[in-house]
Parts: C-alpha cells; sequence; structure tokens
C-alpha cells in the first residue's frame, strides 16, 4: 500500500497541515524542531494505530479537544482521531475511519506494515535485556500466527507463579507444580520461536550489513538463554522445581524466557562493547532490512520504511551504501 498524501490537524506542533508523498524515496528536510519526527510519527500512526513516542493524550496540540490524521493511500482513504475524553483527566479515545466503515482499533489485517528506525533504537545493542527481548517478540508479533496470544499467556501465567511465591506455604507446592508445568510449556514455544528468528536474522544480516558498511566485518546473533535449547520446556520445568524455595526468598521467578537475552558479535567481538557508533548504526540498519523482507512475506504486502535522523553517525561511503 502506497500513502500518497497526509493531512494533519491538531497534531503535535501542526494545526492545519497537508503533505503530498512520491511513490518512491520521499526525503524530509529541515531545521531542528520543524516537525520532521512529528511527520513521520503522523505516518506510522495512520499505518499501526500506535505511537512508538507517546500516550494517545499527548499527541493532541495543547489546548486543543481532538486531533486528525487523514491518509490518502492507493487503496482509499484513511482516518485517525483522537478526543480528549475530560479536562480533568488526561484521558482520550481513538477511532479509526478506513474506507467509511468505523472502527475503534486496528486489526493485524487493517494495518499497513511499516518499519521504523529511530536514534533510541541504538540503545538496542547497549541497553539492558528487557529492550532486545522485546525486539524480538515485537517482531514476532508481526510476522508469527499466535504469538500475541501466546506472549499475553506467558505474562499472566508468570503474574501468577510470582504472586504465589510470595504466599510462603507448602500447602501450595501442589498447585506451584501446576503453575510450573504450564510455564515451562509456553516458556518453551516462546524460547524456540526467538531462537529460530534469530536464526533467520543470521542468514542475511552478514550480507546487508557488509553492503551498508562496504566492509568485509563478520557479524553473527546469538540468543542467550539460562539452560540448553534442547528439550528447553523439560529442562525450564526441573530449574523451577529446584528453584522453588530461592525464588520464595527473591519474590520472583529467576528462571524462564523472561530472563533470556541476545548477543551481537562484530568480528568475533561483542558490539556493544568494541563497535563505533557509525558501526552500531549499520548493524541497526541491517535488522531493518531484514525486518522489510520479513514482514512482507508474512503479509504478502510491501512494508513503508520510516527512517528518522538516519544519516547521521554514517561516513560518506555508508550514506551511499544506504
Amino acid at each position: 500500500m502506497i500513502i500518497t498524501g497526509l493531512s494533519l490537524t491538531n497534531f503535535r506542533s501542526y494545526t492545519d497541515s497537508a503533505f503530498e508523498f512520491d511513490t518512491g524515496v520521499n526525503i524530509i528536510v529541515g531545521p531542528n524542531a520543524s516537525g520532521k519526527t512529528n511527520l513521520l510519527e503522523a505516518i506510522l500512526l495512520s499505518c499501526s494505530g500506535k505511537s512508538y513516542r507517546a500516550k494517545d493524550i499527548d499527541l493532541i496540540q495543547y489546548e486543543k479537544p481532538w486531533t486528525r490524521i487523514e491518509a490518502d493511500t492507493d487503496e482509499g482513504k484513511r482516518v485517525l482521531t483522537v478526543e480528549q475524553v475530560s479536562t480533568q483527566e488526561p484521558t482520550s479515545k481513538k477511532k479509526f475511519k478506513i474506507g467509511g466503515v468505523e472502527f475503534k482499533r486496528l486489526s493485524l489485517q487493517k494495518s499497513i506494515p511499516v518499519v521504523l528506525f529511530e536514534p533510541e533504537h541504538l540503545r538496542l545493542l547497549s541497553g539492558g535485556p528487557e529492550r532486545r527481548r522485546d525486539y524480538l517478540d515485537n517482531l514476532l508479533e508481526q510476522t508469527t500466527p499466535g504469538y500475541p496470544k501466546l506472549r499475553r499467556d506467558y505474562k499472566r501465567t508468570l503474574a501468577q507463579r510470582n504472586a504465589l511465591l510470595k504466599i510462603s506455604s507448602g500447602e501450595l507446592d501442589t498447585t506451584m507444580f501446576a503453575w510450573n508445568i504450564r510455564l515451562s510449556e509456553l516458556g518453551g514455544k516462546i524460547t524456540k520461536f526467538r531462537n529460530d528468528l534469530v536464526d533467520e536474522l543470521n542468514k542475511s544480516i552478514q550480507e546487508i550489513y557488509r553492503d551498508i558498511s562496504e566492509t568485509k566485518s563478520t557479524i553473527t546473533i546469538k540468543y542467550v538463554a539460562d539452560h540448553g535449547l534442547d528439550s528447553y520446556s523439560s529442562k525450564m520445568h526441573d530449574k523451577l522445581e529446584r528453584n522453588l524455595e530461592a525464588d520464595r526468598q527473591k519474590g520472583f521467578t529467576s528462571t524462564g524466557p523472561h530472563r533470556h537475552d541476545f548477543s551481537v558479535s562484530l568480528n568475533d567481538h561483542t558490539a556493544a562493547v568494541t563497535a563505533s557508533r557509525g558501526e552500531v548504526r549499520s548493524i541497526l540498519l541491517s535488522l531493518k532490512m531484514i525486518e522489510l523482507r520479513l514482514l512482507e512475506n508474512s503479509t504478502g504486502k510491501i512494508p513503508l520504511l520510516l527512517l528518522d535522523d538516519v544519516f547521521s553517525e554514517l561516513d560518506g561511503s555508508r550514506r551511499k551504501a544506504l
């Protein structure tokens, strides 16, 4: 799907503005604080219905009661409206209209696939493991049928087990055994999906990175679990049983995919430690290129690619290669 035009009313820094886009590459140029990122955010919202920067209420221009994003596409008009519900509380309601039909939320089928790169993503390698787990899970939610429910079920089961850990009673051991079985079953499925995704990333990241960086560097991604991936569910269950008393003292579950991570190596060194800022940016852009292919394969649609402040810290040859 191609977005040919965009109209913004009371959105961020735009009171009443309209833009037209070409079918190929569009370059947005302007000084700092001129609204370039706001424009990309509006495109993302019209595609996915969600912002990566703020709550819905914060999308509305200051002291305005509502905001409206209207996108013209080659398949019809898409309209997103966010209204402030109350002036006493910062709450809002959101609605979509596609082809004249109104929806309260965008399903995956009604969304336009989109891949975003923005400067905050540069913290993927150096930030905490939760950021990298979310990266894998968010991509799997967009490309793997059933994964959103699997992720929700795991979180609910984990929360239930953690709640039981705070009740120091041996009488609950039978109940805990049942939750351990359920959590390890779900954990095994999540771990397999994540590891399969890492394998898929490894198939092409080196070639893409070499194209962008114009080097012969080697790059690999490794999924890091708390124990071996073969028969993970049974190993996780055994560990949950063995660590029950230790987990009770800590008050949380110490094993499972909610504790996993992945690492990126560049020329056999940990990229988070040794890679330059330009190299880190090239690694992230390589991942974005793979995301494009994965989304196209899973949705049958060519995704939009949104790049915010992409050329910063890339030298001339890398900019040209990109």
